[in-house]
């Protein structure tokens, strides 16, 4: 009885055939495969090969013609491009092995299940592209391909969702054809729910031949135009990033060497935060934006933040650009809780000094003189002591109130707020107050949500905001 050995090419150039599979087709006595593919593989055979061609779209009858041959007692190389065992020949040709045999092991149809098989692995077409583009697949990756001839469009469109839920780097087989020019459109559609617009994208065609054309871009500005049968796309996961024109997916190496000086409970924030981030509705946030959304939801474990947290654009960048220059030297809270929970650390890196008025031994008596509440006579003393602070509101609205009252007089000029009190009574309405106020940067609760230690932790988010492009927070811990 003979041998199938089934032989990966790799994609398309003498280079890319491994001297195991140049070995096997010295020894056939037979090749079946698409012809496109023969010219790849004369140089290697002896003379007397056959060269079977069996048509394009004729899978079934290149594996049946092979067992024919080996039955005959001779050596048959069945060639696919790329790696035989992925999209390729390998697993039709161990189906049909199995399917021919009984329960009882007794084959009932020709070809002989006894025919020896073998698969030698070829350089697929996803590697190939990948190492044209740069290393995009330096982590998890997954395989999609998106011909729904074996396959139901709604099973390919669960597995692109769970792709891209999963964070993998996707490299996606067979993107178009004549027939199938909508998948693809569906693909990037489902991949932008999930990832931002900035991931990097490449796509090769005629990987390894002389046609071969390489194009990086990102899943934003990606045109399936562009793309045909011929070609591989590659998507990059969260981490991937473009450098010097490479596409690059990090391992995490130099995470690690920087999760290795870091202190324990640090490390607890970093990890959560990272958690966080994957699992965002929304992976397009400004990093300012996205920085402010972390902490709050860190702090709560609330995802409703990521649609009750307004934030003016590049507010937290604008805030903390004035602490770095300076500008900015003192936060007033309006209670003590939302001073308690401000890093120490980072107040003191920072030369910023945190203070609440609430204790102040005049507040009590200002408060009984005008009929106001305690919490906002100790805004009214911040505000002549300190007028261009940065105020910070964690639970009185009222004292939210008494400030906007005081910038409308001209007599406070706030560096920015942090408006977040809580509770039931005028607090919606408070924060509608000091929208309105578009020269000052604002971050906001929206609704009856807030806290102090929420509060806090917006404050906090605006002091580290130099540790955000790294994802490293709790510096100050």
């Amino acid at each position: 009885m003979g041998t199938i050995i089934i032989a990966g090419l790799g994609p398309g150039t003498s280079d890319d055939v491994t001297p195991a599979v140049q070995r096997a087709l010295a020894s056939a006595d037979a090749v079946v495969g698409y012809k496109y593919y023969f010219q790849f593989v004369e140089p290697y055979l002896k003379a007397g090969c056959q060269c079977i061609d069996t048509g394009m779209k004729r899978e079934r009858d290149r594996a049946e013609q092979a067992f024919r041959l080996a039955e005959e007692g001779q050596t048959v190389v069945v060639i696919s491009s790329g790696d035989a065992g992925i999209y390729g020949m390998a697993p039709l040709i161990y189906e049909m092995q199995q399917q021919c045999r009984t329960a009882d092991g007794d084959c009932v149809s020709t070809p002989h299940p006894t025919v020896d098989v073998q698969v030698l692995p070829g350089i697929s077409a996803f590697q190939k592209a990948a190492s044209l583009l740069g290393a995009p697949v330096g982590h998890d990756v997954c395989l999609i391909s998106l011909s729904d001839l074996m396959t139901p469009w709604d099973v390919i469109e669960r597995r692109i969702r769970a792709a891209a839920t999963g964070d993998f780097v996707t490299a996606v087989y067979n993107p178009k054809s004549h027939g199938r020019y909508w998948q693809l459109y569906r693909l990037q559609e489902l991949f932008l729910e999930e990832r931002s617009a900035a991931t990097p994208v490449g796509y090769v065609r005629q990987a390894g031949r002389p046609e071969q054309e390489v194009k990086l871009t990102t899943l934003g500005d990606f045109e399936p135009e562009d793309v045909d049968m011929f070609t591989v796309v590659l998507i990059g996961n969260s981490q991937s990033y473009v450098a010097d024109g490479h596409f690059i997916t990090p391992r995490g190496y130099y995470r690690r060497q920087a999760d290795e000086t870091q202190k324990v409970g640090q490390q607890i924030m970093t990890e959560s935060f990272r958690t966080i981030a994957s699992e965002l509705k929304r992976q397009d946030y400004p990093l300012d934006h996205k920085w402010a959304l972390l902490h709050a939801i860190h702090t709560t474990a609330d995802f409703d933040m990521e649609n009750i947290l307004y934030a003016d654009p590049q507010a937290v960048e604008t805030i903390y650009n004035k602490v770095k220059s300076g500008e900015l030297t003192t936060i007033v809270t309006d209670v003590t809780m939302v001073t308690s929970g401000i890093r120490k650390g980072a107040l003191q890196r920072l030369g910023v000094e945190a203070v609440c008025y609430l204790s102040d031994p005049r507040v009590a008596g200002l408060a009984a003189r005008e009929g106001i509440t305690r919490t906002q006579a100790g805004i009214r003393l911040a505000v002549e002591e300190h007028p261009d602070a940065l105020f910070v509101f964690g639970n009185a609205p009222t004292a939210l109130m008494e400030l906007c009252d005081l910038i409308r007089k001209g007599k406070a000029r706030p560096a920015g707020i942090i408006a977040a009190p809580v509770g039931f009574v005028h607090v919606c309405e408070s924060k509608h107050m000091v929208k309105p106020f578009r020269s000052i940067p604002k971050v906001i609760v929206e609704g009856r949500k807030g806290g102090s230690n929420l509060a806090a932790t917006l404050c906090n988010a605006i002091l580290t905001f130099d540790d955000a492009a790294e994802l490293n927070p709790g510096r100050d811990l």
